[in-house]
């Protein structure tokens, strides 16, 4: 099958979950034989490691110095994707569109109406109007609402991250039925205890950005080790809060125990999240969770706190891989996290058996399989 993969980022030059899964899903159709183009922006890089094709079709930043999508971006991709498909318009059995930001499934679609080309929309999330006025403001946060209501209606063909996102596709278009991906086995990783570090560590991945609330993890580290005294926290990452959250460090007196390690490479980070005592993930929204299935393929339970816009609490069974804090305030995540230490060797066994069984049923290869299975049906002689 001739598929074309359409998203404005690629891992590893761009960092996050949506990165992740599109370069997977690039990385395994390719495996299989299938001819792949991933179509996205600029990144000046030769690609050192790709093996697909890639179709460059904008060029400057997505983010403004907040971290947030800028609407000029927005435009660029969406312009540069749909010149690029409506001259290839017969070039592709199946493309697989990010409906993030949803400007660039709209272009897609309008690119490639008419063909024979099985075109899928990928939701990352789905935002209500109340989340895009808080990310874009009252005016674009509205026209982005209204813009993701017509990107639902313009592809018959859906597939999401969560059981949580399906459920707010189908508020925004009843009739949906998207295929929820599997995302357990996105990053192979075998199943393995190990024990934890002394001093307990715990431990943050992920981008320092707004809606990830890593500047609230001090107080709550401070407020943990009332019950654990020695207890140490590591923060992996990097992003626009970097000053917030040192100063939170300070304000709390905690320059001994806390660091801030910025971007590590693949081995120090599977060294850290596997000596880690527990993994914790204060965000505020979360399209799946990535962090938290990788946690607990190393056995080490995880702490996220519960919110109208995290699905990665989905991903949590209180007590068997970690705990759902009722919300992020200093004392209730900071009890969280010292129950999860606490847990010990028992929690850090229940943990990785709970990735095991979820791993079974929920497969990437299976979700990459029904994508082709879907193009294939509705192209059954692909030239």
């Amino acid at each position: 099958m001739r598929v074309g993969i359409v998203y404005d980022c690629i891992f590893p030059f761009d960092t996050g979950g949506g990165e992740r899964v599109y370069r997977a899903m690039a990385d395994r159709m390719l495996a299989s034989g299938h001819d792949v183009t991933y179509v996205t922006r600029s990144h000046d890089s030769a690609y050192p490691g790709v093996g697909f094709r890639i179709a460059e079709v904008s060029q400057g930043p997505l983010y403004d110095s907040a971290g947030a999508r800028t609407t000029g971006g927005a435009l660029r991709f969406a312009w540069g994707v749909f010149k690029y498909l409506a001259v290839r318009r017969d070039d592709f059995d199946l493309l697989v569109v990010s409906a993030l930001p949803v400007l660039t499934l709209i272009a897609a679609r309008a690119a490639t109406l008419g063909t024979r080309t099985t075109l899928v929309a990928d939701w990352l999330e789905v935002w209500p109007w109340r989340k895009w006025r808080e990310y874009s403001g009252a005016a674009v946060g509205t026209i982005a609402t209204v813009l993701q209501w017509i990107g639902a209606r313009a592809t018959p063909f859906n597939t999401v991250n969560s059981g949580f996102t399906a459920q707010r596709l189908r508020a925004v278009r009843r009739s949906s039925a998207p295929l929820v991906l599997g995302l357990f086995d996105l990053t192979p990783t075998e199943v393995r205890v190990t024990g934890r570090s002394e001093p307990p560590v715990a431990l943050f991945v992920g981008r320092w950005i707004a809606d990830k609330r890593v500047d609230l993890l001090p107080a709550a580290i401070r407020r943990a080790r009332e019950k654990v005294p020695a207890l140490e926290c590591v923060i992996v990452g990097s992003g626009t809060e970097e000053g917030v959250i040192d100063e939170q460090i300070r304000a709390v007196g905690g320059e001994a125990y806390i660091r801030l390690r910025g971007r590590v490479d693949d081995a120090t980070l599977d060294e850290l999240m596997s000596q880690a005592a527990v993994l914790v993930n204060p965000s505020a929204r979360e399209g799946f969770g990535l962090v938290v299935t990788e946690s607990a393929a190393r056995g080490v339970p995880v702490v996220v706190v519960s919110g109208e816009d995290n699905a990665s609490v989905e991903l949590v069974a209180p007590g068997i891989n970690g705990f759902v804090a009722r919300d992020a305030s200093p004392a209730v995540l900071g009890d969280a996290i010292a129950d999860a230490v606490l847990g010990g060797t028992d929690l850090r066994t229940s943990t990785a058996a709970w990735y095991a069984e979820m791993t079974a049923a929920n497969s990437f290869d299976r979700s990459v399989a029904d994508l082709i299975s879907l193009a294939e049906s509705r192209n059954p002689s692909p030239s």
